[in-house]
């Protein structure tokens, strides 16, 4: 008997495949037949069956993938033979099988894919901080001289943050955050000494539980995104940096606190591109109420929370880049520019007069082991700063405003740096920072006046501050520094606070 030639050798081979699939093609029904009883009667097509029924056609599939892997180890061996015709017809059977194997899936396998189509993630995070502090002053500075000595202390319950992350369908992702200041809601009884050491009470609405942020974000890739709804204003370095692991300080810095809203937040549209080298944000907001402009906070109490509404009649608009190609480290500038600020006002009172508000700031944010230090530089500017004052004058008390002159312009500066010395010990872990660092700040509210108004050298402050500050995990920190304080003339008293403050990071 002659040997057999490589055509018969191929076709005995594909014969052999081909036997392998039919028996394991044809052997699912057969086993499914035997498996049923013979009172059971095969479910017709179009016909929803009972729970038996889907337990049977379950164990059907389950006998079927096992013989699809079954084949699919047949034709692994076959194709490893050699010969290159051969190992095209396995490859071809090999997609065969694949293509009969993709349309057989469970029930469950199905409804899990269907809910992939429409995924909704949520997250939760948070901060929390609170400090204990003692002040060589008294807390009226309005007296000749400033404040008088005094010895006392001051516990507070700085604030609670909540925040929720979010994904919703179509890859568009929500964010909301509530802050909880001061351990309370509800009203509060203060002694205002601007307004000659009054009783005053506030309502509290937009200091004591805030929602910060409450916005839609739709992602166009990773280079682009949009946001709708409340967010951070793109302006100085606190709106990125501002939980207590952020900064160094035992408190966020007062310089820029008291020129613009801390941590400024407000309604409207926000667009972002991320390049790896830079970063662009754009934003169209509402803009600020001109009542609440003061001597001591220039601008920021002109932030809208004594109302249920946000007035949007003058609008504002900010614009911010970021260098972000060197690792470690982000620079860059932004601007704020609202075309007037009177028409949020909550009576037409200043219809007539246009009082736009302009703001530059330029940032600084370095992360290099063992190093970490941060800078901010604000400077702002309002038209007609007297006209404003004159009518500020006359508002009702109800209003709950200071009243008093406003400066033609503002500026803020503060910087800190601080080295982690367990960073030149190997043997304890990256997860402990202990950290001195040294902060200057100077601010003035009252920077440059016009017309009559009085130039008063107590809004001008410089501050020295230095302490330490112990890390663990990025997520727990404990701080003790002191501050030295000093207002814009020597015929004020200097003043001085040693603060110790803890916080976490969810």
């Amino acid at each position: 008997m002659s040997p057999p030639t490589p055509t018969t050798h191929r076709w005995r081979t594909r014969g052999t495949v081909l036997t392998a699939v039919t028996l394991l093609c044809l052997a699912p029904p057969f086993a499914y037949a035997q498996d049923r009883q013979p009172d059971q009667a095969v479910p017709l097509a179009g016909v929803a069956s009972d729970d038996d029924d889907r337990d049977l056609e379950r164990h059907e599939i389950e006998r079927m993938q096992q013989r699809i892997t079954t084949l699919e180890a047949l034709l692994e061996t076959l194709g490893e033979s050699g010969e290159d015709a051969q190992r095209q017809e396995t490859e071809d059977l090999r997609r065969r099988v694949e293509a009969l194997e993709s349309p057989i899936r469970s029930p469950d396998e199905e409804e899990e894919e269907e809910s992939d189509e429409h995924p909704f993630e949520l997250s939760l995070g948070g901060y929390g901080e609170f400090q204990f502090a003692y002040h060589d002053f008294g807390p009226d500075q309005t007296q000749t001289g400033g404040s008088a000595a005094d010895h006392r202390g001051v516990f507070d319950l700085t604030r609670f943050a909540i925040e929720l992350e979010g994904e919703l369908p179509y890859g568009i992702e929500f964010e909301a955050e509530v802050e909880f200041e001061h351990g309370g809601t509800g009203s509060a009884l203060e002694l205002e000494y601007e307004e000659f050491g009054e009783y005053e009470f506030e309502v509290e609405r937009g200091g004591e539980v805030v929602l910060e942020e409450l916005y839609l974000e739709k992602k166009f890739g990773d280079a682009l995104s949009f946001r709708l709804g409340r967010f951070y204003v793109a302006l100085g370095a606190l709106p990125f940096y501002h939980r207590p692991v952020d900064y160094l300080g035992s408190r966020r810095p007062e310089s820029e606190t008291r020129v613009v809203p801390a941590v400024w937040d407000e309604m409207g549209l926000e667009a972002r591109y991320q390049h790896p080298w830079f970063r662009l944000t754009l934003q169209a907001i509402n803009g600020l109420d001109s009542t609440g402009f003061s001597s001591q906070r220039w601008i920021a109490s002109g932030h809208q929370q004594r109302f249920e509404l946000v007035r949007a009649t003058d609008l504002a608009f900010v614009g911010r880049v970021d260098i972000v190609g060197v690792p470690g480290v982000v620079f860059g500038a932004s601007a704020y520019v609202s075309p007037n600020t009177t028409g949020n006002r909550p009576k037409p009172d200043l219809e007539d007069v246009s009082a736009p508000v302009v703001l530059a700031s330029a940032h600084a944010i370095v992360d290099i082991a063992p190093v970490r230090a941060r800078s901010s530089l604000i400077w702002g500017h309002l038209w007609r700063a007297d006209v404003i004052s004159d009518h500020n004058r006359r508002l009702s008390n109800n209003l709950d405003v200071l009243r008093t002159p406003i400066a033609d312009q503002a500026i803020s500066f503060w910087a800190e740096v601080g080295i982690d010395l367990f960073h030149f010990f190997p043997q304890v872990s990256d997860l402990h920072r202990l950290e001195p660092y040294v902060r200057f700040e100077h601010y003035d509210t009252m920077f440059r006046v016009s017309g009559e108004i009085f130039d008063n050298p107590r809004f001008e402050r410089t501050l020295f501050s230095g302490g330490v500050g112990y890390t663990f995990h990025d997520a727990i920190v404990t701080k003790l520094d002191w501050t030295h304080r000093r207002l814009g003339s020597s015929e004020f008293r200097p003043e001085n606070t040693l603060r110790l403050s803890a916080g976490f990071v969810l």
